[in-house]
This record gives structure tokens, C-alpha cells and sequence, in this order.
């Protein structure tokens, strides 16, 4: 990762573990605010200037050799997006089969979602409107903005399955496409996070 990393920012949402210590060990820029996806990922660009981002959800861990795949993303595509395989680190077949339907929904219909990380440049983040302050959705409402500039890296996001788990998976894949569904009708994301969060 040498020359790669300019800033890490991490994004805090009302946490109160050790996250803050673990951030200035690492000597990260730090960020706190309301809880949300959306705002804490807005509130983690705006502290930066350099001039590709990689967002990362705090459950996400990237495979062995993503900065070259990065790199690679970089060189290649300039005006487009990337996006990387999803593995949830759980083992079994419902997992593999779960995620085997998102990676190909990702990658034929466009459609990555925010556990798969978004490499991008600001130039292009920012003609797309930017990344909205969304409590839920905020990943939909970006990829539907970048169509057809997404390309998908060669490396894996490495994803947690906690909720899959908790909730179990049929659930909660139900779950996550009814609010999908509802979004997709124009229901405001503050009153879906309500019934996601349940």
C-alpha cells in the first residue's frame, strides 16, 4: 500500500468502544456525527482532497492484493468506478449462494451495493451530486447515478453475515428487497431505516 493511502478517515457514528483510540494508533482523521450511512460517508469525503476515494463499510475487509487491483482500477478506467466481488464471511452454502446472487446482480444489472466498497474519483463523485445524506439506500441512490461507469475490481470484499446470521438468511434477504421495493417506490429512507433497524 506504499504511496497508495493518503488519508484514512473513519467515519464515527455514535460509537462507544475503543474506536476513537484504535483511529489516532493508526493516525487516522477522525469524524463523528449522527448515526447513518449516508452522512457518515459524506462527512469522511469531505475531509479529504485526494483525488480517488475507496469507501468502506467498518464490516468490510478487502482481500489480499486489492491495492494492486486498485492500482490497476486506477491506470485503466479513470472515469469509472469500481467496485469489488462480495464474500461474506460466514461459511456454508446459503452464504455462498447469497452472495453468488449479488455478484451477479452487481455485475449484469450494475447494481453493487455499499458492502462491495466504491473506489472513485472526486471529480466523478462530484458530478454525480455527491454521496447523499441518506440514513438508508445511500449506496442504491449512488450506483443508480454511476450506470454504466462501474466496473468491477479484481479483489473481494470480505463482508460480515452478522445480521444474515441473527436474523436468519431467508429473512433477512426478505427484508432487505422489501425495503428495496419500498424505496424503489418512493418511500423516505428516515422511515424505512426505522423498519430495517426492527
Amino acid at each position: 500500500t506504499e504511496g497508495l493511502i493518503r488519508d484514512l478517515v473513519i467515519s464515527d457514528g455514535g460509537s462507544s468502544d475503543s474506536t476513537a483510540d484504535l483511529a489516532e494508533e493508526l493516525g487516522a482523521i477522525w469524524v463523528e456525527g449522527p448515526a447513518g450511512r449516508g452522512g457518515q460517508i459524506a462527512r469522511a469525503v469531505a475531509k479529504t482532497t485526494a483525488p480517488w476515494l475507496l469507501i468502506l463499510h467498518a464490516d468490510t475487509h478487502l482481500s489480499e492484493g486489492w491495492p494492486d487491483a486498485v492500482r490497476t482500477h486506477m491506470n485503466t478506467h479513470p472515469d469509472a468506478a469500481g467496485y469489488f466481488r462480495l464474500r461474506f464471511r460466514a461459511e456454508g452454502f446459503v452464504p455462498r449462494f447469497v452472495e453468488s446472487g449479488a455478484n451477479i446482480r452487481a455485475r449484469y444489472l450494475g447494481l453493487p451495493y455499499g458492502d462491495q466498497g466504491l473506489l472513485i474519483t472526486q471529480e466523478l463523485l462530484a458530478g454525480i451530486g455527491g454521496y447523499p445524506d441518506l440514513p438508508l439506500m445511500e449506496d442504491v441512490a449512488v450506483v443508480d447515478r454511476l450506470k454504466g461507469r462501474l466496473v468491477r475490481l479484481e479483489g473481494t470484499a470480505l463482508t460480515s453475515a452478522e445480521r444474515y446470521q441473527k436474523d436468519g438468511w431467508a429473512r433477512r434477504i426478505a427484508r432487505n428487497l422489501g425495503t428495496l421495493l419500498r424505496y424503489r417506490l418512493g418511500k423516505d429512507p428516515a422511515e424505512l431505516v426505522a423498519r430495517y433497524e426492527r
